[in-house]
């Protein structure tokens, strides 16, 4: 199941949304459940359609491993 548009609409990346300039604005990958915020380069991952929206938990750009890789 996809997230909401309404949820996604208020969704920000906890890490840089509080920096001057940022909107915190993530994009959206259904097909890898995972939110990416391009700004602070950190994937959160969504587990039974809940995004897990926790820095610690984040996982660098980069390193992700996506469906594909499994």
């Amino acid at each position: 199941m996809a997230l909401s548009k309404d949820l996604l609409d208020i969704l920000a990346c906890p890490k840089c949304v509080r920096d001057p300039g940022c909107t915190g604005e993530l994009e959206y990958r259904q097909a890898d459940n995972q939110l990416v915020c391009f700004h602070c380069k950190l994937i959160y991952r969504i587990e039974d359609d809940i995004p897990i929206m926790l820095i610690d938990e984040a996982i660098p750009l980069g390193q992700e491993i996506t469906k594909n890789d499994v």
